[in-house]
């Protein structure tokens, strides 16, 4: 497609009503305002339902389903518009007082009743297509349903604490608790029809606006959730059905100690037996809902890091993944997809090696590029260095925005990027102007920024913190701020670099051009 852009921001951030983005009115402006700023992609997070476990924190990167979506961002003014919900009793449930805040305690408690009583009002079961929709994803589905109603069931008890019978998924404990939790089971089904009906009718209306998406795969799938339960074999479990040891990561730039992040690892060995079966499953599935996908971790896959379990991410160790296995899988199952392979600031020679092979463009991060020891030839995240096959951001979602990221910063080191930059007199609240015009200008095919450092926002717009599981993911765009002033900024730089999405050709961008 040659040179293009796009933005960087989670369904969860779009402003809106009740508590949290959604697939609404705010969605389909959204997209509207990426094809007036002649943006070509619209990045977004993973849609999976968050975990609400202690030690998960609402990471969209820990889910009770990798294969299921987060019924959130159901639109609940399309639930009063179908009839099956009132305004009045929509209006009347406390969702936060912060419109720049998800409350997810709130979403939990009040959301999800809400959405029970549009089921039970819906008459659903009678739908052809939504018999189809059962019918096609019985697959994940059944397993999903039955495990989100055994969660409530049980308490919310982790699925080993359940009964040996249901939680060792034996099939008459599975036939019985179909037929004991039956209408718990149906509610859930019928929020995951209404997820993708609403999802796929934005995807369409972006994808008929020339707008594509970039989806985000995590690579890890939490311990309590449907996948684990149902498919023990596939992930490093004891006898017990408890992890043996957990993913993580060493001492990096996000954390001095390292990160636990708890998830379980996976038996490769099995998934190699069985053809990467559930990977495959798992990338096609993504590959419906979006037009790109994100590999999170990639690096997992060439070599993972273990922790023992119960142990600090200091005593981990390195072992081998898949490796290009499964991709070849991958090809031979689903043909060429487009990926891109997420970077986190350092690349090992193997993965640089695998990185090739597949011939992926991957991540360049150019706040990665200013470590005060390595400023030249060699450092890949320089804008100099950037070669032109990989997609380019100033910051991800774990990055703080630029503003906030280099106000943090030693005088010693805000020197050295003004020197580089040549910018010696730009203030540091408009140090964001500098990195947006330096990911535009580059030689990088695909330049992605995210929609804080095009607001010039600071650290308090940060989505997510590595080295902090608390305070995370609950940033939201306040209403009102993507006005026409933004969209001419944006569409003039992405002009400027020859970025525009002249696909979209929209009535706004020919009136800009004049």
């Amino acid at each position: 497609m040659g040179r293009a852009a796009g933005i960087l921001m989670a369904v969860s951030s779009l402003p809106g009503k009740y508590g949290i983005g959604s697939f609404d009115q705010e969605a389909y402006r959204f997209v509207d305002f990426l094809e007036r700023a002649g943006q070509t992609y619209w990045q977004i997070l993973p849609l999976n339902p968050p975990n609400h476990h202690p030690l998960a924190y609402d990471s969209p990167y820990q889910s009770f389903s990798t294969f299921a979506g987060n019924p959130y961002y159901i639109s609940l003014d399309a639930l009063i518009q179908e009839g099956v919900l009132s305004r009045e009793e929509v209006e009347a449930v406390d969702f936060g007082n912060d419109p720049v805040k998800v409350d997810y305690e709130k979403l939990y408690t009040r959301r999800l009743p809400l959405l029970r009583k549009a089921y039970e009002r819906s008459r659903i079961a009678e739908r052809e297509d939504y018999q189809k929709f059962i019918r096609e994803n019985a697959w994940w589905l059944d397993d999903y349903a039955l495990f989100m109603a055994l969660k409530a069931f049980f308490q919310e008890a982790e699925w080993p604490d359940w009964p040996e019978d249901i939680s060792r998924h034996w099939g008459y404990a599975i036939d019985y608790y179909n037929q004991l939790l039956y209408f718990d089971i149906e509610f859930h089904k019928y929020t995951q029809f209404k997820f993708f009906q609403q999802w796929n009718a934005l995807k369409a209306y972006a994808n008929a606006k020339h707008i594509r998406i970039i989806g985000d795969i995590p690579i890890y799938v939490s311990f309590d959730s449907a996948d684990v339960w149902a498919h023990p074999q596939l992930f490093q479990l004891n006898e017990k059905n408890r992890q043996s040891a957990v993913a993580g990561c060493p001492p990096d730039a996000f954390s001095a100690d390292g990160q636990i992040w708890g998830t379980p690892l996976y038996r490769w060995d099995r998934h190699r037996e069985d053809r990467f079966g559930w990977w495959m499953a798992r990338l096609w599935m993504n590959f419906q809902q979006c037009d790109l996908l994100r590999i999170d971790h990639f690096r997992g896959l060439d070599e993972y890091f273990s922790i023992p379990a119960g142990k600090t991410a200091l005593e981990g160790h390195w072992e081998k993944g898949p490796g290009m296995a499964i991709f070849h899988q991958m090809w031979q199952n689903m043909g060429y997809k487009p990926v891109i392979v997420e970077d986190l600031g350092y690349m090992t020679e193997s993965v640089r090696q695998m990185v090739k092979e597949t011939g992926f463009p991957n991540m360049k991060v150019l706040q990665f590029g200013f470590d005060m020891d390595d400023i030249g030839a060699s450092n890949d995240y320089l804008v100099h260095n950037i070669p032109e096959h990989c997609v380019v951001y100033p910051g991800t979602h774990d990055n703080d925005p630029i503003n906030g990221w280099f106000a943090g910063l030693s005088a010693e080191e805000q020197a050295m990027i003004r020197e580089y930059f040549g910018c010696e007199k730009t203030a540091k609240g408009k140090m964001n102007e500098v990195f947006v015009r330096a990911g535009m200008m580059c030689r990088a095919e695909t330049c992605v920024i995210l929609l804080q450092d095009h607001l010039g926002m600071g650290h308090e717009a940060r989505m997510n913190d590595p080295s902090h599981q608390e305070d995370n993911w609950y940033w939201r765009l306040r209403p009102g701020v993507l006005d026409e002033e933004t969209e001419k900024k944006i569409f003039e730089i992405t002009r400027r670099y020859g970025r525009l999405n002249w696909d979209a050709d929209s009535v706004q961008q020919r009136q800009w051009v004049k």
